[in-house]
């Protein structure tokens, strides 16, 4: 099931692509049940699903497999990157604090509590939080005025 529904939304991807700058992001993980456990609820408040699942992976998105949960291709321990984060698109700062305490909940460390970040502009409300294995993952807001 989760097969067809990529490639019917795979379509969707193509079609928007001069619209996106990435394709799909993986992070490396060592154990798939507990990482699931961990960014299948957190991602369902930002309305990110589970849309692809193999034995050594899993994708999220909306539609297309943009988020990967993967086991090193070299078979190597995954480790978090120093630097590396992945951003999602929060459409509230109640989702924002939803993210947040639901990762706290599921054994996510705080690696910045939501709020404002006044060096990222006015209009930025925002988290951060180190996952099971390690990464830096943020959920941000960004309130700009309808026209």
């Amino acid at each position: 099931m989760l097969y067809l529904f990529y490639f019917y939304n795979r379509n969707i991807m193509i079609e928007h692509r001069e619209l996106r700058s990435i394709c799909h992001a993986s992070i490396g993980i060592n154990n798939l049940v507990k990482a699931k456990a961990f960014y299948t609820p957190i991602l369902k408040i930002l309305a990110i699903e589970l849309v692809s699942e193999y034995e050594h992976a899993a994708a999220y998105g909306k539609g297309y497999p943009e988020f990967w949960l993967q086991r090193p291709f070299n078979q190597a321990p995954a480790n978090s990157g120093n630097g590396i984060h992945f951003g999602f698109v929060a459409l509230s700062r109640q989702q924002v604090d939803e993210f947040y305490q639901m990762a706290l909940s599921l054994g996510g460390q705080c690696n910045g509590a939501p709020g404002a970040r006044p060096d990222y502009g006015e209009p930025y409300y925002g988290c951060f939080i180190k996952d099971l294995e390690g990464n830096n993952i943020e959920a941000s807001y960004w309130h700009v005025e309808e026209k």
